[in-house]
């Protein structure tokens, strides 16, 4: 059903914002929809933590939001970039364009009870183990309450909700910017899953993805290897000299790859391999060099064995996301205002129970602090999709606390919370962030200037360059 205002619903705002918030009637009327819609948000979650779709596939899950926004009062446009899993929804006309990204794909071999003890669930391999279901529900409530108040206060501009597919393959946002999406925003707003709560001021790495396919001769290993021709020879012979590369190459720099085809069996000359690698590093034009050594790499491996590296795949490749130091502040205010996620006994219990797998002390169970913002951006060890976006839009940034403290990115850790009283408080704290940050950019041109200021004072003396091939389209799948 579609959501509306009465005069209870608007009573209640003045008389359970409070103070602190009296000063934005706009701010509590988004901020009083969430609370009133919260279940249903829990719900939406829930449904797409149960789906758990892997990037490209989330068709569910997509459905699940476009549902939601449809249903108040968004056009949707499906299909972006040739991307069945890929949209955007839009409310309003004109000037400030603010848009927001909604991320849900889940990764593979992560399946997972919502319970505090390594529980596969049956029938389900994948799991939320990047915390995608909360992100993206948490973006749909927001860009869905910053709607509402825009309607009801008569706020001018334009409020945009990306969905965007196979985050965690670095595919939906790159091929939806290469489509001409994103580029006449104003502003770009985004957040992610963590076990802490802060404004994100800082780099991320760039990272190519790249696959080698190498041919050779099948051979009876045996009987007549001499006949033969390993392209698994070619692959293993790659990775040999790859991991030699690793002593010559800065500190920052992370390479590491998957055999995604060695053969058929022992037996028989494999006559096909495939090797898919991540090359990442903290700046893109180091990147660009280490793709094309590895590169060489792989070709001296085909002449060492006399196989032949028949194709060079590279099915995306993301640039470190910029900073902006003037969206950083007006999120931090905005944390700062709402609070950190209000967590519970039985919240703090799951989250020791989770912890004890990981074999060390932590400072804590869970966060319940903002952390400060530092004085200069820091510099992360992830990649994302997000990055390229922040070369041609100014982005800001944070994460919300939806994990138990330290819990490894990418472990059965973070699916369990996801699904639990624990990301569906975070995953709050986190739509009232991005709702509360957007109508302070509505009412300020001035402040959208000041990002767009320091957006061109970071991107002006950079180059944008990218491996993709020119012309290339959104790969059908990755896997």
């Amino acid at each position: 059903m579609r959501f509306s205002w009465t005069l209870a619903s608007l009573l209640a705002v003045s008389l359970s914002c409070g103070p602190a918030y009296a000063q934005d009637i706009p701010k509590n009327a988004a901020f009083s929809w969430i609370d009133t819609n919260a279940e249903t948000l829990k719900r939406v979650n829930k449904n797409i933590w149960n789906y758990a779709e892997v990037g490209l596939e989330e068709h569910q899950s997509a459905k699940e939001l476009m549902d939601l926004l449809r249903e108040n009062g968004f056009t949707i446009k499906a299909g972006a970039a040739g991307m069945p899993t890929a949209f955007v929804a839009s409310y309003g006309t004109g000037r400030p364009i603010i848009g927001i990204l909604a991320e849900y794909d889940a990764l593979p071999g992560l399946s997972q009870e919502a319970v505090p003890e390594r529980k596969e669930r049956p029938g389900i391999e994948n799991g939320h183990g990047c915390g995608h279901s909360v992100f993206g529900t948490a973006s749909t409530g927001a860009a869905i309450a910053v709607k509402n108040a825009m309607e009801f206060h008569g706020v001018e501009g334009t409020v945009r909700l990306y969905g965007t597919p196979a985050e965690e393959t670095g595919i939906g946002k790159t091929y939806m910017l290469r489509e001409g999406h994103f580029k006449d925003d104003d502003i770009i707003l985004q957040w992610h899953s963590s076990f802490v709560t802060a404004s994100g001021y800082g780099y991320t790495k760039a990272v190519v993805s790249v696959k080698f396919k190498f041919s050779g001769l099948a051979a009876h290993a045996s009987a007549s290897p001499h006949s033969g021709r390993s392209a698994l020879d070619a692959v293993e012979l790659m990775n040999t000299g790859v991991n030699f590369m690793r002593e010559h190459v800065k500190e920052d720099a992370r390479i590491h790859y998957v055999i995604t085809n060695g053969g058929g069996q022992p037996n028989v000359v494999p006559p096909e391999a495939e090797v898919w690698y991540y090359i990442r590093a903290n700046k893109h034009n180091d990147v660009e060099e280490y793709y094309d050594w590895v590169h060489d790499i792989a070709k001296a491996a085909a002449m060492m064995t006399r196989t032949t590296l028949t194709s060079v795949e590279i099915p995306t490749d993301m640039h470190e996301v910029l900073p902006n130091r003037v969206l950083s502040e007006v999120i931090h205010q905005n944390l700062e205002l709402i609070g950190p996620p209000p967590f519970t006994a039985e919240d703090e219990a799951f989250a020791r129970k989770i912890q004890e797998p990981l074999g060390r002390k932590f400072p804590k169970v869970l966060s319940d602090r903002i952390e400060p913002m530092p004085d200069e951006p820091g510099q992360g060890v992830a990649s994302t999709d997000v990055g390229d976006i922040s070369w041609f839009v100014p982005v800001g940034g944070f994460v919300a606390a939806t994990q138990a403290y330290g819990s490894p990115g990418h472990s059965w850790q973070i699916v369990a919370c996801t699904g639990s009283g624990i990301g569906e408080k975070g995953m709050i704290v986190a739509a009232k962030t991005i709702a509360g940050t957007a109508i302070d950019l509505y009412g300020s041109s001035e402040l959208i200037e000041k990002a767009r200021a320091d957006f061109e004072k970071i991107r002006g003396p950079l180059t944008y360059r990218t491996l993709i091939p020119e012309g290339q389209k959104a790969p059908k799948s990755i896997r």
